[in-house]
């Protein structure tokens, strides 16, 4: 086991970038195997409890989440944790783990196909690592700070292809507080917006998926509100890492630990008209 890196005045630029190498291969790892057991449940009528009016939450979103922590934590003992469902072990060291065990829970609970494991590493607040699996796909998204993306060991690029709004194949996702005074409305109204004035929108249910997609150049666009940073940080870094942008509603640059709302595009012409109408 390697000794913890906790304090930047005692880590050189080598030893944070071997240490992002190992957990980038943990991480890999451990996701995969994750999705190995998600797999195996998928479809079998796991319990589904609810956090939330609209927000659900299974045995396996926890059963991974402790997975996954464990095994994080045995190689990189003292680092911080912040995980969707019961881990928060924030503190003062400069390596921080975040983790969404299951991105798309709704989906998985009722056996439909698209969820996430999504992995992220900060250091100093900076994401230098992030890495999303989809088990149904078998597709691993991996992104390493000034390392550019990957899909299964393959480099990909968001697509510059749609500069103009009218060509745009979008994805979006709506927030688990639809049902609060004026969220709805105001949710509908960007989606209407959005819908006429693009080629097309889906909605996968999954945000750290989209933002792989549009990583991997298969969507253009990608918004959304109320989020966490579970469900950002692997996505966003995977997103600039390939070569697009991602702000906040306001065109400012996001940051997932602070930010909620979220908008990712291949290309700053496509981003700008995205702005205007989700104004």
């Amino acid at each position: 086991m390697q000794p913890l890196l906790q304090r930047s005045s005692f880590v050189t630029g080598g030893e944070v970038q071997e240490l992002i190498g190992r957990a980038e291969r943990l991480a890999v790892r451990l996701a995969r195997e994750a999705g190995e057991v998600l797999m195996e449940h998928l479809g079998t009528g796991i319990g589904v409890e609810l956090k939330g009016e609209i927000d659900p939450v299974t045995e396996l979103d926890r059963r991974t989440e402790d997975f996954l922590v464990k095994g994080l934590s045995a190689e990189f003992p003292g680092h911080e944790f912040l995980a969707e469902e019961q881990t928060n072990t924030l503190g003062d060291s400069e390596f921080r783990w975040i983790i969404d065990p299951l991105d798309g829970t709704t989906n998985y609970a009722h056996g439909y196909p698209c969820f996430t494991v999504s992995i992220g590493l900060q250091f100093q607040r900076r994401t230098v690592l992030g890495v999303v699996y989809q088990p149904a796909t078998r597709e691993m998204f991996t992104a390493v700070e000034g390392g550019g993306a990957q899909l299964n060991g393959r480099r990909i690029s968001v697509s510059g292809a749609a500069a103009e709004i009218e060509r745009a194949f979008l994805v979006t996702g709506f927030p688990y507080n639809l049902r609060r005074p004026g969220v709805l409305q105001r949710n509908l109204g960007r989606f209407e917006k959005l819908l006429a004035a693009c080629f097309a929108v889906r909605r996968d249910g999954s945000a750290a998926y989209d933002l792989a997609c549009v990583a991997a150049g298969r969507f253009h666009g990608y918004w959304e509100e109320n989020l966490n940073p579970w469900d950002t940080v692997a996505g966003t870094l995977l997103v600039r890492e390939a070569g697009g942008e991602v702000t906040d509603f306001e065109g400012n640059a996001f940051d997932p630990l602070l930010d909620k709302a979220i908008l990712a595009a291949g290309n700053r012409a496509l981003l700008e008209q995205m702005l205007i109408l989700l104004k």
